[in-house]
């Protein structure tokens, strides 16, 4: 449980910015209160990512408890690692290997519990052992 601070931020990074606003909209409905801030397309509302959007969304998300960036895509992944690399620990960020929208929904319950950032996490990345039937 993270006592004192905010609950973990998750920022969901794809090439497409409505699909990290409606993979957003659906996790927030579900997330007890959690902090879910998309990062999709470029800044000029193309596809592709853009650093720039990814790093104002960890600030948008960050409250104190830490950050879980989960990307859609190869390029997402890079974009996303190159912005962490400039944080320098003015956030405390982690970048998850878990599918795009279970990852979100197991990590947003985790977080909307009060999860530390590890559990979330953990929790994003075991979403992809989930079956759907």
């Amino acid at each position: 449980m993270t006592e004192g601070l905010g609950l973990v931020g998750i920022v969901l990074v794809s090439h497409s910015a409505g699909l990290a606003e409606g993979a957003a909209e659906l996790v927030r409905q579900i997330s007890g209160g959690a902090t879910v801030v998309p990062a999709g397309g470029t800044g000029d509302g193309g596809l592709g990512t853009s650093p720039d959007l990814i790093e104002s969304a960890i600030g948008d998300a960050d409250a104190g408890s830490g950050v879980l960036l989960i990307p859609d895509l190869g390029s997402a992944v890079l974009s996303a690692r190159t912005v962490l690399a400039d944080l320098s620990g003015e956030v405390t960020a982690r970048l998850v290997d878990a599918p795009f929208v279970e990852g979100a929904v197991a990590a947003a319950v985790a977080a909307g519990s009060g999860a530390d950032l590890d559990a979330v996490a953990t929790a994003a990345e075991e979403a992809r052992d989930a079956p759907k039937f």
